[in-house]
């Protein structure tokens, strides 16, 4: 019998939570379209069986990897495909070119390789997201950069399928609103004085601008976090953003041991029981993707009631309360995050968010989908 733990994956939820970013942002542009942002193996969910779920509903799909891209192609995906960090040697290009991709182009050093590589291949543009920093300070052309970016594009003859676009660096916190005003004063001063911008694409919003922000869906949204459940706030949770949960990671209780007051729990004891305690063991640990610092105290559900864990986490093994549930003992289920109990609660309790517990999934967790 093969060790009780999985992730059950709820196809139905994706597709539920991808048609809602693409309503939100068609409400405030009528003729938006959505990435299906699937970088980092669907954040964990697996690219394949995301891109199978979404096949016949997904306006496109962006990721990072071109190996990912490809597979996608080969899979049948034929909507578009955006690589979100565009291409990053000169022999990248003839493949985008080939597999009919979509780059991110966000410093002059990709702009120069993609116009030698028109001129060798004059026939074939590269469709292209111009990438403009305005805050965030990551990727992206800066305003300085503008007068340069705009002979490279002219040279390499590619300015006619040119898409804008910009990522907001606070839309999920307190000051979002500020924050992309700020920064959507910069998009527009650094393309006041360019003609052809006024007629370009526009790519701007994430999951929390399409959530929170919707004036700025504008032609291309991007949802991410919010396609797996996730919420993009910490003030507001995903079920009262009516997103539903696609990932739950499900185990069982393996033994249980009955403690006296003063007895202590796991690596370094750091739980110390103070009163009797009945004390139930996880087919779970960190080798299974469940967070190493997640504190006692984090919660979990066992047999269908909440509990919370006991100590920390161990490899393969964390601790339960069951002190409270009677009912509860060998063999109970658990649910470690997703279906009743958020991620992101879990995530909270763990000082992190859920976009890491979803990533972090380990490739010897079997997973199912449904």
């Amino acid at each position: 019998m093969p060790r009780p733990i999985e992730a059950r994956i709820d196809l139905a939820a994706l597709r539920h939570n991808y048609l809602l970013a693409r309503r939100h942002a068609t409400r405030q542009a009528g003729g938006a379209k959505a990435w299906a942002v699937v970088k980092a193996n669907a954040y964990g969910h697996g690219l394949l069986r995301a891109a199978a779920a979404l096949g016949d509903v997904a306006d496109g799909f962006a990721l990072l990897d071109l190996d990912e891209a490809i597979a996608l192609r080969e899979a049948g995906i034929r909507q578009p495909i955006l690589l979100l960090e565009g291409f990053f040697e000169a022999a990248d290009v003839a493949l985008c070119n080939r597999y009919d991709l979509t780059v991110v182009v966000h410093c002059l050093e990709q702009l120069k390789t993609l116009r030698q590589s028109t001129l060798s291949a004059p026939n074939r543009r590269l469709p292209i997201y111009l990438k403009l920093n305005t805050g965030m300070n990551r990727l992206g052309i800066t305003a300085t950069q503008m007068p340069a970016v705009r002979r490279e594009l002219a040279a390499a003859g590619t300015l006619a399928r040119v898409t804008l676009m910009t990522h907001f660096a606070e839309a999920d916190g307190a000051g979002g609103e500020r924050c992309i005003a700020w920064q959507l004063q910069r998009f527009a001063a650094m393309t006041a004085d360019w003609p052809a911008a006024g007629r370009l694409p526009v790519s701007l919003a994430n999951s929390a601008a399409i959530l929170r922000y919707p004036h700025t869906a504008h032609d291309w949204v991007r949802p991410g976090i919010m396609l797996y459940g996730g919420s993009p706030f910490s003030d507001q949770d995903a079920a009262s953003l009516d997103l539903r949960p696609v990932m739950t990671l499900r185990s069982r209780i393996l033994a249980v041991q009955e403690i006296g007051v003063g007895e202590r729990v796991g690596y370094g004891g750091t739980f110390v029981a103070q009163r009797p305690t009945r004390v139930g063991i996880v087919a779970c640990g960190y080798a299974d993707g469940y967070p190493r610092h997640a504190p006692g105290g984090t919660p979990i559900i066992v047999a269908g009631r909440r509990t919370h864990t006991l100590g920390r986490v161990s490899m393969d093994m964390l601790a339960c309360d069951l002190t409270d549930l009677p009912e509860a003992g060998v063999d109970s289920p658990v649910v470690l995050w997703g279906s009743g109990l958020p991620a992101d609660e879990v995530a909270s309790a763990a000082g992190t968010i859920s976009y890491e517990l979803f990533c972090a999934l380990a490739r010897r967790v079997p997973v199912v989908a449904v």
